[in-house]
């Protein structure tokens, strides 16, 4: 009867989410950036736009922008080059404010997490307060601002913390969920993808409201084993725990040239470059991987992708940048220029990295 109770009771959940994280910490640092339009990134013509602030993202600029693009809807725009390895740092002091409130702690990526406070370690009266008090501590401890989503599942409590962007927050309690999630576009779920979101579209499906009037067979027939996905969230169900011991799948890195290039030379020294990148976070991670994958985008933007697999993780940088080498070789000789190359190590295991011997070679 003990387990069934338990079952019953909603969890605590909260995401919370770090506000325009690269662009606040150059801010933070340099008080010559403060309230001016500010992008992470290279202002070169082939640059691409990391992170953007509030200031910038007034005028239209985006992540993952060409920095032409930015430069055009905001000629203010201030590019300033990014510090990963201060990124990092900051992370991890958000990371240890976490840890003073739960066990469950879900990172998603450097600026964002998932915290599983059913447990209430710190007697609080609500997760909301939780929340607050989680904000507050890492505006204190680092200058900077985060937002939060608070709700009884990951997907409620993820488009929440979007709600109130920046520096707040929003509840969706329990038996609010459907009518939360029914006035939403579909393209804000988590799981819809551009392409998804336009196919939805073409069939009619543009809110929540109208994602839950499928049926399942339907959604099924139409997007295979996501269509039970989307019949759940449709009902702001999702029963995912949050797990602390969620593992990277794959280690990638990617350059754009400044010109394209023809020369195979000039185009594996790029490569070695991103499988240096690569093998980097492997060795801090303490992570190997058994697929290689290179990316070979074009100068009329055309994209291909090579890959190996192997029994054995790939165990050394040499051997990394020995199958890059291999794979980009298969593309020669380049019929157009070559804009950007980029390395994937995938099928990752937990391991140390030790020098290679006896590796089967391609």
């Amino acid at each position: 009867m003990v387990s069934v109770i338990e079952s019953m009771t909603p969890r605590k959940i909260i995401h919370v989410d770090m506000d325009a994280f690269f662009a606040s910490v150059e801010q933070r640092d340099d008080p010559a950036l403060r309230g001016r339009p500010v992008a992470v990134g290279h202002a070169a013509s082939r640059g691409v736009v990391a992170a953007a602030s509030y200031e910038a993202r007034k005028f239209g600029v985006r992540s993952a922008m060409p920095s032409s693009t930015a430069l055009r809807k905001c000629p203010e725009l201030i590019f300033t080059p990014p510090r990963f390895e201060v990124y990092r740092a900051v992370s991890v002091q958000i990371h240890a404010i976490f840890v003073d409130y739960t066990n469950l702690i879900e990172p998603l990526s450097l600026d964002e997490a998932y915290l599983d406070v059913t447990a209430n370690l710190r007697g609080l009266p609500t997760a909301s307060a939780t929340a607050e008090e989680i904000r507050a501590r890492i505006l204190d401890e680092t200058g900077l601002t985060a937002s939060a989503g608070i709700s009884y599942n990951k997907f409620l409590a993820k488009l929440a913390s979007d709600q109130r962007k920046p520096n707040g927050q929003f509840v969706v309690p329990p038996g609010r969920g459907e009518a939360f999630v029914e006035a939403l576009p579909v393209k804000r779920f988590h799981g819809v993808g551009p392409v998804t979101a336009e196919k939805m579209n073409r069939l009619g499906i543009e809110t929540g409201a109208d994602l839950r009037r499928q049926s399942l067979a339907f959604l099924q027939h139409h997007f295979g084993k996501s269509g039970a996905w989307y019949y759940g969230v449709a009902r702001g169900e999702d029963h995912r725990p949050v797990n602390p011991d969620r593992e990277r799948k794959s280690s990638g890195a990617e350059t754009t040239f400044a010109s394209d290039l023809v020369d195979p030379a000039a185009i594996e020294a790029g490569l070695d470059e991103m499988a240096d990148d690569v093998w980097a976070w492997c060795e801090n991670a303490g992570s190997l991987g058994r697929t290689v994958t290179v990316k070979v985008k074009w100068a009329d933007f055309q994209q291909s992708t090579r890959s190996r697999s192997f029994n054995e993780p790939v165990a050394s940088k040499a051997r990394l940048r020995e199958v890059a080498r291999l794979l980009v070789r298969s593309l020669y000789p380049p019929t157009r220029g070559v804009r950007l190359v980029g390395v994937t190590l995938s099928n990752l295991e937990k391991t140390s990295p030790k020098p290679a011997s006896g590796e089967l070679a391609l």
